[in-house]
């Protein structure tokens, strides 16, 4: 029984990780979104992405694949990897301490 509450706690802290940088990376959209004074529908059109999609994905609700990482990067004229600046360790030291 033990090893299953480890289980179960060690799914639900990564889950949580997970949604934080789920979130960051929204944080991320939206930022240039809004820098290039975008609608939803305007992002969509730029890279053939739903703009409901694009709602989610800048709440941290959806998670991403490749393929969608590289249109939304297209879309939004920058850099992958721009996508992804936040501070990784930050949130994981924090989420550790909870």
């Amino acid at each position: 029984m033990l090893k299953f509450v480890r289980l179960v706690f060690h799914y639900y802290s990564n889950m949580k990780k997970d949604q934080t940088y789920l979130i960051k990376f929204g944080e991320n959209i939206l930022k240039r979104r809004n820098e290039l004074n975008l609608s939803y529908r305007q992002l969509a059109q730029k890279c053939d992405i739903d703009f409901s999609a694009i709602s989610k994905i800048e709440k941290g609700q959806k998670s991403l694949d490749f393929n969608t990482i590289i249109e939304l990067a297209k879309g939004l004229e920058i850099h992958p990897k721009e996508l992804f600046d936040f501070d990784f360790d930050k949130y994981l030291s924090e989420l550790d301490g909870e």
